[in-house]
């Protein structure tokens, strides 16, 4: 197994959401089946060789990241229009200070077709929403990617960025190409370093397509 170095988050390493939903598919998880979480040990090399051993993760015999069976990834967050997500979007924070630019997943820096370029934008009751037009590659690894930085963005502030520690995701379905999805986080806690937030993706039609809970550690 091997990250490519297009899926960054922070510069030199893997996009956390990407990264636990290559290690998820890994270790077995599917659309409709149990949901799984992803225990980030070290930040996820690029274009490195990894091991994967039962349901662990190695790179050079350290342990990168640990995959096990979810009891739930929690209760998610409602779904808004797609329309209350493109105003949501257009104050996106990252366009005036994001702490890693050129993330795949919410990297203003990235060009169309090369990240996600999924911007959360503020709602007015704290939570954050996004837009989201699917492309062509879809796979359970992007679904993830894609539920990670909308929860983050509840808590990222200008001066205090945090990373990906662990994320728990049940998947119903995989979003077809080229749809329009919609995508809403919301922070459950916050307790020093650490916080704890949702977040959930919906289809076109209003559908829950995934549900995700993940803590993310602050760096400073």
């Amino acid at each position: 197994m091997r990250i490519p170095a297009r899926f960054n988050g922070p510069p030199g390493s893997g996009n956390g959401g990407w990264c636990a939903g290559v290690f998820a598919a890994a270790a077995g998880a599917a659309p409709g089946g149990a949901a799984r979480q992803v225990t980030l040990r070290l930040p996820p090399p690029l274009e490195t060789e990894l091991q994967v051993r039962g349901d662990s993760v190695y790179a050079d015999g350290a342990l990168v990241a640990e995959v096990a069976e979810a009891t739930g990834p929690g209760p998610g967050t409602d779904p808004v229009s797609w329309e209350t997500a493109v105003a949501a979007a257009r104050d996106y924070p990252g366009f005036s200070h994001h702490p890693f630019p050129t993330c795949f997943v919410c990297g203003p820096e990235r060009a169309e077709g090369d990240g996600l370029r999924i911007f959360p934008g503020p709602l007015p009751d704290g939570r954050t929403a996004a837009p989201w037009t699917v492309p062509d590659e879809v796979s359970l690894p992007l679904l993830w990617a894609a539920l990670d930085c909308p929860g983050g963005w509840t808590a990222i502030k200008e001066d205090r960025p945090y990373v990906l520690g662990r994320i728990a995701v049940a998947v119903d379905a995989l979003p077809e190409p080229g749809v329009r999805c919609v995508i809403t986080g919301e922070v459950a806690e916050l307790a020093g370093r650490k916080a704890l937030v949702d977040s959930a993706a919906y289809g076109p039609d209003g559908r829950r397509l995934a549900v995700a809970r993940a803590t993310w550690i602050s760096t400073t």
